[in-house]
């Protein structure tokens, strides 16, 4: 219905055709709600789990400001060692975890093969040691580089973790602490702002790499991958959303997000582990948070700690558009995906019609409140409401 009004309403070009439905104009609606639209996929994880996360635009920016310094920058600084700390943590949890579901797995495999005696248990130490021990490795890597730019193949898994690192420490603290989730991310949104402007260390809280002093060849070549060759954002987004999409829809870890999402204490009470859970929706969501901090990077040439300035907002919007509920337990990959096209191909027809910003703000406020309405009314209760109204006329 969109595009159809879209089409309709669109000026025309000199030479008679259509702006609105030109490959151009799509595809430069898809590059501009990409970024948007990864963060929204993260938070469509936590969503679904009773959520929320305001801390995505904060990530996202501390991502760009780490992407920008490590890239352009000799000499140890501000960047290398919160990108230490932040990957070292995250290999650590990260092997831990898999080094716990293989060792679940064997067990399982021992107990069905000899149901008689119990399984063998492998002490805890000796995987929390493993893990320890591929950390240290990266922490190396890392090191190694420290007094040098690092290339851009360590660039691109080293921001990711970082964010990953601060999710996860998002969804400890909110299982473990037993706080709310909006308090808790609200504060991270405001410390990891003021991380990232002290690792940028200059009063705009603006890294620049436009100048030939700190330009490299690894941030143009990424600029050039990504906006010169294809939209490879926009890839970025459909891939990672059908990537996502399958693991909610079509594997354990999805179901049980819906089902804590639907009725905590009762998956409490079925034995699911939901603190892990809710902590790994948290990680997805910080990673692809930083992950977006890299691509606006590469296409403002710039690392920006407030870059992320009503992205959560926006990345909840379309949330909610696509039918997630607030409440949990509810909601859809590809709807999210709707709800970021519906936002960015509105905001497009809106711009091609000259509409000022500000009633272009006025138009989103109004569709996610019928959203929301739409969403938590029953069908049942709306239509009796229209009868009481008819009636009473």
């Amino acid at each position: 219905m969109l595009l159809v009004v879209g089409a309709l309403t669109s000026p025309h070009a000199a030479d008679g055709s259509n702006i609105f439905l030109s490959s151009a104009n799509i595809s430069d609606v898809f590059r501009q709600v990409a970024n948007v639209g990864v963060i929204s996929i993260g938070m469509t994880l936590v969503i679904i789990t009773a959520g929320i996360d305001l801390s995505v635009g904060a990530i996202m920016g501390l991502g760009s400001v780490l992407t920008a310094m490590l890239l352009t920058t000799d000499g140890w600084n501000r960047a290398v060692y919160a990108s230490l700390v932040l990957d070292a943590i995250a290999v650590f949890a990260i092997i831990l975890a898999m080094l716990n579901v293989l060792r679940g797995f064997m067990r399982a495999r021992e107990g069905q093969a000899n149901r008689l005696a119990p399984a063998a248990r492998t002490p805890l130490a000796m995987d929390a040691g493993i893990a320890l021990g591929v950390a240290a490795f990266a922490c190396a890597y890392i090191a190694l580089h420290g007094g040098h730019r690092m290339p851009l193949f360590a660039v691109l898994w080293i921001v990711p973790l970082a964010g990953f690192t601060l999710g996860a420490l998002n969804g400890w603290i909110i299982t473990r602490g037993r706080m709310q989730p909006f308090i808790v991310t609200l504060a991270a949104m405001v410390g990891v702002l003021g991380a990232a402007r002290l690792i940028a260390g200059q009063d705009t809280a603006v890294y620049s790499i436009y100048s030939g002093t700190n330009a490299t060849s690894d941030i143009e070549m990424l600029r050039a991958l990504l906006f010169n060759v294809v939209p490879v954002p926009a890839l970025f987004f459909l891939v990672i959303a059908a990537i996502v999409s399958f693991v909610m829809n079509r594997t354990v870890f999805g179901k049980y997000l819906y089902a804590i999402g639907g009725n905590e204490k009762c998956t409490v009470v079925s034995g699911l582990d939901v603190a892990r859970h809710k902590m790994a929706a948290y990680a997805i969501s910080g990673l692809l948070s930083a992950l977006v901090g890299v691509l606006y990077a590469a296409q403002y040439r710039q690392g920006k700690a407030d870059a992320d300035m009503g992205w959560e907002l926006d990345a909840i919007a379309a949330v909610v558009i696509g039918g997630t509920s607030l409440s949990g337990g509810v909601g859809r990959v590809s709807g999210t995906v709707a709800g970021v096209l519906i936002f960015g191909f509105l905001i497009n027809i809106l711009l091609l019609k000259d509409i000022d910003s500000n009633t272009q703000l006025v138009l989103k406020g109004l569709i996610i409140v019928i959203a929301v309405f739409l969403q938590q009314t029953d069908v049942g209760k709306r239509r009796g409401w229209l009868k009481r109204l008819a009636a009473r006329r």
